[in-house]
């Protein structure tokens, strides 16, 4: 007889967060026995992708953490059951499909702003504004989640936009940027049909040339931002300024090796947490979550 995990599977293949939902209790004890079940199988939609955290040696980490990755994007299944497949297809339709809407608001956002600065007789080819975050990777979630600042109910990932400012026209349209950008911030989040997060970071040019000294926690933060960022609006050629820079000071290649050094921990961790009795507590817990999570999963 089928018990547990496997009786509720049985029927159809369900991710994490619907098992949780299901049975309740620990998420850590639910997650290992997931894994440690022969008769179940897995499937682990999406990709994984780097985002620095101080309290992680080296400082990289591999998203989505390790709950989230079991909660949103795996399936868990009877072992042979071809349903897995379909089910984990399924799955990353929608999650190509959040992703493209929220790429698409975030465009939306950003030709608005350059719509009412064009009005304002402010020229496109002196700024441009790019998105970031689990957008570009097509790994945005929809998971309705508490905003951490106000304590809001928001609609997943964030839209994390940063704005470049030519070093000459930065004095007249940083502050006007920003305060436009945040009047839509504030429109995004409470208004009931988003509940939209909007990241946001406008600063000159000549600032992101310091920040590509990645020498301190926060620059190296700001490079790997830009790094994966994607053209929304404005000037293509400032954009690519950008990215050349990093690249001609080696801050790329440094960011790949830590990239390479998170697949490794990664791989460390989960065997750490398989063979652990009790999820790590304290500050230890990032090995399964991360702090900005923290609200979700407690």
């Amino acid at each position: 007889m089928l018990t547990g995990v496997a009786a509720l599977v049985a029927d159809a293949p369900l991710t994490g967060a619907e098992i949780q939902a299901s049975i309740g209790g620990d998420a850590f004890r639910l997650w290992k026995a997931c894994f440690a079940d022969p008769g179940l199988e897995r499937r682990v939609v999406g990709r994984r992708y780097v985002r620095l955290d101080r309290q992680v040696d080296g400082y990289a980490r591999l998203s989505p953490s390790i709950l989230r990755e079991f909660l949103t994007y795996t399936v868990i299944g009877l072992a042979g059951d071809p349903a897995i497949d379909a089910r984990a297809r399924e799955l990353q339709d929608h999650i190509t499909t959040v992703s493209r809407t929220k790429l698409a608001l975030s465009r939306q956002i950003a030709r608005s702003l350059g719509a009412e600065f064009a009005r304002a007789g402010t020229e496109e080819d002196r700024y441009c504004v790019v998105v970031a975050g689990d957008i570009v990777y097509g790994m945005a979630h929809d998971v309705y989640r508490p905003e951490r600042s106000t304590g809001s109910m928001v609609h997943g990932s964030d839209l994390d936009l940063v704005v470049i400012v030519e070093d000459d026209a930065a004095e007249r349209l940083v502050p006007l940027l920003d305060e436009a950008i945040y009047g839509r911030k504030y429109q995004y989040l409470k208004h009931p049909a988003y509940n939209e997060e909007i990241d946001y970071v406008v600063k000159p040019f000549g600032k992101l040339l310091e920040q590509a000294a990645f020498d301190t926690f926060p620059h190296m933060v700001a490079c790997k931002i830009y790094d994966e960022s994607e053209l929304l609006y404005g000037s293509e050629a400032l954009f690519r300024r950008g990215k050349d820079a990093l690249r001609e000071r080696g801050v790329v290649d440094r960011l790949r090796a830590m990239e390479a050094d998170a697949i490794v921990a990664r791989e460390e961790r989960v065997q750490l947490l398989l063979a652990s009795d009790e999820m790590p507590g304290g500050d230890q817990r990032f090995h399964f979550f991360n702090d900005d999570e923290a609200p979700e999963f407690e």
